[in-house]
């Protein structure tokens, strides 16, 4: 079996989607320390005029576990967020189709931050019809706190006997871990998709948050065929 595992994070890019595809069970690592500044309570888009962040306001205290971030009611964020999304797909082609289900999902009452990324997550793969079965590490035994060995336990745990990683993650890695624990790992290897992307640059903005892929291009079968998932 393989598995992947990954933070929850906010609208992801398509890589984090393709990784969950590619799996046959994939873990949502909520247990680890929050990382402000990162993807877990924001995400881009690319605007005519340049990358936009959509940010999610949080409450924390530093060393917080991503379970344990609070989403902090402050100001009509919600609104703010989905106002800049309709200005931007307003015309994409498949907007109409999927963008009152983004909508829904921000207008609901979020009181942890793990809960609306994983609610984002998994609105995400609903469109592009990807099933891969999730648990949460929160839900799972403690495991061993180290980098490397905290994922061959959850793999082992889990029955896995191959761990699919991100390509990011060869230089940190400690493979002999995976080895003596007989779990093989592959790294993602994403070849990520080129699409019509208005733009006053013209030039295509690779990396966003992967409602732009969906909008601009369709879910479905023929949405992943599209955005190599």
């Amino acid at each position: 079996m393989i598995c992947a595992i990954h933070q929850p994070q906010f609208i992801p890019w398509l890589g984090y989607l393709q990784k969950v595809r590619r799996a046959e069970l994939f873990v949502f690592l909520d247990v680890v320390q929050f990382r402000k500044n990162e993807f877990q309570n924001r995400n881009r888009i690319p605007t005519p005029s340049g990358v936009h962040w959509l940010t999610v306001p949080v409450r924390f205290d530093f060393g917080d576990s991503i379970r344990s971030v609070g989403v902090a009611d402050e100001g009509p964020w919600r609104r703010k967020i989905w106002r800049t999304i309709e200005q931007v797909y307003h015309g994409a082609e498949a907007f109409a189709q999927y963008g009152d289900g983004l909508k829904r999902l921000l207008d609901r009452e979020w009181a942890d931050l793990a809960e609306i990324n994983e609610a984002s997550v998994g609105w995400l793969l609903d469109c592009f019809e990807i099933e891969t079965e999730i648990v949460n590490a929160s839900k799972l035994p403690d495991f061993e706190p180290h980098r490397t060995q905290r994922l061959v336990e959850m793999c082992t745990y889990l029955g896995a006997d191959t761990y699919l990683s991100g390509s990011q993650a060869k230089v940190y890695l400690e493979l002999d871990r995976f080895k003596a624990a007989g779990i093989d790992v592959e790294f993602q290897d994403f070849e990520h998709p080129v699409y019509t992307q208005p733009s006053d640059s013209g030039e295509f903005v690779s990396h966003m948050s992967a409602i732009d892929g969906l909008f601009r291009c369709g879910g479905g079968a023929a949405g992943r065929d599209a955005l190599n998932l």
